[in-house]
């Protein structure tokens, strides 16, 4: 079976920057573990924005400038630079539709015969929507999300899209 682990938006702002939180900071030793560890193909997500971020409906709802493409920010935790070398997904918003038709090549490929593990931040917002996005292109993929490796805007939010997505028969770990 062909493994795939997804590290969904670790960057910068989303750990130590603009809307960096305890609760990422310390998710970021279990995270370098496991990909480290993983024995499969390693893929990266990068929230990625323009200039005119403020003047887009995220901006207006969430009025944080953040992860735009090519500041410091943007880039993907130092911790993790070294494994970020493959395909990575510049998603302009929450969820990637490339990553989960990507997925779904993947798995027509294998005839099916796959697994796609997320981690990352923020739970309750970008790893939610990747993990239904693939779940929704790729019925039959087994889909799970490691909860260690994993940190929402909030425990309580974090705690309910782990609770979503188990009820979209997403494997919680």
């Amino acid at each position: 079976m062909d493994k795939i682990l997804i590290v969904v938006d670790m960057q910068k702002d989303f750990v130590t920057g603009a809307l960096g939180s305890k609760e990422a900071q310390a998710i970021v030793p279990n995270v370098v573990k496991k990909v480290k560890e993983f024995d499969g193909t390693v893929l990266f997500t990068r929230d990625t924005h323009g200039e005119n971020y403020m003047d887009t409906q995220e901006g207006r709802n969430l009025p944080v400038v953040h992860c735009i493409k090519g500041t410091d920010g943007w880039q993907i935790i130092p911790e993790l630079q070294e494994f970020a070398t493959g395909k990575i997904f510049d998603k302009p918003t929450f969820g990637s539709v490339e990553l989960a038709e990507y997925v779904k090549e993947l798995a027509n490929k294998a005839g099916g015969d796959i697994s796609v593990e997320l981690i990352g931040v923020c739970t309750d917002i970008c790893v939610v929507s990747n993990a239904l996005l693939i779940k929704a292109f790729c019925g039959e993929v087994p889909v799970s999300v490691d909860s260690s490796c994993c940190a929402g805007v909030t425990v309580d939010a974090h705690n309910a899209a782990l609770a979503t997505m188990k009820s979209c028969q997403v494997q919680v770990a």
